[in-house]
């Protein structure tokens, strides 16, 4: 059987698939490194209006180049496809192996966040804000090392403009000033979530876990939480510094790095002479198809969904993040899913609210923000969900499902009784072949 080729790279097989896009492994024929390549369609591109920020967001990920951070190696294209070759990672998300172990020692916990810590301020060097920080987002290598992935809701801050405006991450690891919608740091954000990060990986569970979405966002305003007994005085005492509910007074990455229990047998990272990363790939991928390009519309958000970066749509679609690179052999089910729909944001709202009802759930509904609260078909325990409309490109939008509490299994369950339910919104466009 002929092996198709792409450039330089041997394409072995698909190892994953999602509404936008395929990831496929592939050899690089003059290294024998064997890579992740995401193979995206430029019709689809183009009709959805998506090449300013695709382009731009590929940049960021190709200018941050560390040792703690998922590989962004090259871009290609052919007349009909791009493609996007990045480092495999085969270790599993970070988020498993907690899950796995309940809670991880304290000396295995503080190597991880050294190492989450030097690839966070690597990317503020570059200006460069990650703004999704939690496990689930963190990978591990075959060596066990700590790999930051999926940079689609980064920031890089415009020009004369200091905060951050955009409400995005995920509720729990996000800091208080990004819910308040006032502007915002991205590096103090940042660490807000590093420090959540720590608090989870020694604990095994989160410092702020409200079932009720506004107690949670009032728990978390308030740097509400206690550390477990288990906790040194040393890790409790950085960890109170980091979840300061006031990001002026917060500690920042320089005092955590000279703090002394970061100290301990730390080794900083060195990644040799720092590489002029070029965009010349880039640009010449995306200059054949910029002259169909219509300019995308800038909506006011106000009373709308959330507009969702382009890139973590295709990153994080169903199928498409990065554990679709693990170990096949392992049963793996989604805790976080999507869907894509093409009706209007209030239809597909007002829509669900329908059917969670129908099928005996609670429905709190927000902003383009619901919670759905029901028991388990066993009766046992609550199942707690949360989905979040954003706009992706006009009149495209994307549904974020989320499991907050209950068993995973009863939630898969859940998951796939309301998308047969909600048949009539979810849009299936065509393979990409």
């Amino acid at each position: 059987m002929r092996m198709k080729k792409v450039g330089k790279y041997d394409v072995v097989r698909t190892i994953g698939q999602g509404t936008f896009a395929k990831v496929k492994s592939a050899v690089n024929t003059e290294t024998g490194e064997i890579v992740a390549m995401k193979v995206l369609a430029k019709s689809t591109i183009l009709e959805h209006r998506m090449v300013h920020q695709i382009k731009r967001e590929i940049s960021i990920m190709k200018i941050v180049r560390h040792p703690n951070i998922v590989r962004l190696h090259e871009v290609l294209a052919s007349t009909t496809k791009i493609y996007i070759i990045l480092e495999l990672i085969t270790g599993g998300e970070l988020y498993d192996k907690i899950v796995h172990q309940r809670k991880l020692c304290e000396n295995e916990s503080r190597c991880f966040f050294q190492q989450l810590i030097d690839a966070v301020d690597y990317c503020h060097s570059k200006g460069v804000y990650h703004r999704d920080l939690k496990p689930e987002n963190l990978l591990l290598d075959y060596k066990g090392n700590l790999k930051v992935s999926d940079f689609g809701l980064s920031a890089l801050p415009q020009k004369g403009v200091g905060l951050l405006q955009t409400t995005c991450g995920t509720p729990n690891y996000v800091a208080p000033e990004v819910l308040n919608r006032q502007g915002y740091d991205g590096s103090a954000a940042d660490v807000w979530s590093c420090g959540v990060i720590l608090y989870v990986l020694m604990a095994g569970y989160l410092p702020f876990n409200e079932t009720n979405l506004q107690t949670l966002y009032e728990k978390i305003s308030a740097a509400e939480f206690t550390c477990p007994a288990w906790f040194s005085s040393g890790a409790k005492s950085l960890i109170y510094r980091i979840l300061d509910p006031n990001p002026k007074t917060r500690i920042n990455i320089e005092g955590i790095k000279n703090d002394a229990w970061f100290q301990i047998n730390y080794v900083a990272v060195r990644h040799g002479v720092e590489e002029e990363v070029n965009l010349d790939d880039i640009d010449a991928v995306f200059n054949d198809i910029e002259d169909q390009y219509v300019t995308e519309r800038v909506q006011d958000t106000d009373n709308g969904p959330l507009i969702m970066n382009a890139f973590e749509m295709i990153t994080l679609s169903q199928g498409l993040d990065l554990s679709a690179l693990f170990d096949r052999r392992q049963e793996y089910v989604n805790r976080q899913t999507r869907f894509v729909s093409r009706q209007p944001a209030k239809t597909i709202i007002a829509t669900i609210e329908a059917v969670a009802e129908s099928i005996g759930f609670k429905v709190h509904s927000q902003n383009y923000k619901m919670r759905l609260e029901g028991v388990s078909t066993s009766k046992m325990h609550q199942l707690a969900v949360v989905l979040e409309v954003f706009e992706v490109a006009p009149s495209l939008f994307m549904v974020d499902v989320r499991k907050v509490s209950g068993d995973t299994l009863e939630y898969h369950k859940f998951y796939k009784n309301l998308c047969n339910k909600l048949e009539n919104i979810i849009w299936r466009p065509d393979e990409v072949s």
